[in-house]
């Protein structure tokens, strides 16, 4: 069996206390500031022309200006109707749940290439800190109908 023994005086034993603490201090100021990985899987939405070319990479012809754009605030938790919304954001691999408490924008477009259906059809993209968070391609009145964005114009 063997024992050490060490002679701390107050001094080096208050110094020592500091010292560890700067060095933890120093561990989590540089982990905290360490940069998030990128998002490699969605793209970044941050101008109307990212926005169309997205659109059209997913196979919609749209009008280049969007008919609307507007902002809101997500509530802190999914109710109605953003819970309903959501299951069709899930079928398509967006979940909202994400932006809960965030600001959001809507950018609205009009689908040129509806199959079947030359005008009246709209493409809803919602961004969320500059990423799709949501989508849908929808139009109003008797033959009206909302859609998964995430689908082919054909």
């Amino acid at each position: 069996m063997l024992i050490w023994t060490a002679k701390f005086s107050r001094k080096k034993a208050t110094a020592a206390v500091i010292l560890m603490g700067v060095v933890m201090a120093a561990l989590i100021v540089l982990t905290g500031r360490a940069p998030d990985e990128p998002d490699i899987s969605q793209p970044r939405l941050s101008t109307n022309e990212e926005r169309v070319a997205y659109l059209q990479s997913l196979g919609w012809e749209v009008e280049p200006e969007p008919i609307e754009t507007l902002q809101f605030l997500l509530p802190a938790e999914l109710e109605e109707p953003y819970r309903s919304y959501n299951e069709l954001q899930l079928s398509q691999g967006f979940d909202l749940s994400a932006c809960c408490g965030k600001q959001v924008s809507r950018c609205t477009y009009t689908v040129k290439n509806y199959p079947d259906r030359p005008e009246g059809v709209q493409a809803n993209l919602y961004i969320c800190e500059e990423a799709p968070v949501a989508g849908d391609v929808c139009a109003s009145g008797a033959r009206g109908f909302q859609e998964p964005l995430l689908q082919t114009g054909e």
